[in-house]
C-alpha cells in the first residue's frame, strides 16, 4: 500500500464520518456508540410502517401508542450516562 492509498482512505473515512455520525470515530466512548445504535434502530421502527405494525401487534398497543413510544425510548435509550473519570 503506498502512502498516497492510505492518504485517500483516511480522507474518504473523515468525510464518512462528518456526513453520518453513526460511523463513529477514535474519540467515541462505549457509551455513545450504543447510544447511536439504539437511535437509529428506534428511528428506523419509527419511519417503517409495517416494523411498526409488526411491534404493535405483538405488544397489543395501538400504532400511534406504539410510534410514541419509540420517541420516547429515544431520549435516553442506554439509561443515565456513565460518570466520566477525569484525571
Amino acid at each position: 500500500m503506498q502512502a498516497s492509498d492510505r492518504f485517500n482512505i483516511n480522507s474518504q473515512l473523515e468525510h464518512l464520518q462528518a456526513k453520518y455520525v453513526g460511523t463513529g470515530h477514535a474519540d467515541l466512548s462505549r457509551f455513545e456508540w450504543a447510544v447511536n445504535i439504539q437511535r437509529d434502530c428506534y428511528a428506523s421502527y419509527v419511519g417503517h410502517y409495517p416494523i411498526l405494525g409488526y411491534f404493535a401487534i405483538a405488544e397489543n398497543e395501538s400504532i400511534g401508542r406504539e410510534r410514541y413510544n419509540f420517541m420516547q425510548k429515544m431520549l435516553l435509550p442506554c439509561g443515565l450516562p456513565p460518570e466520566r473519570e477525569d484525571d
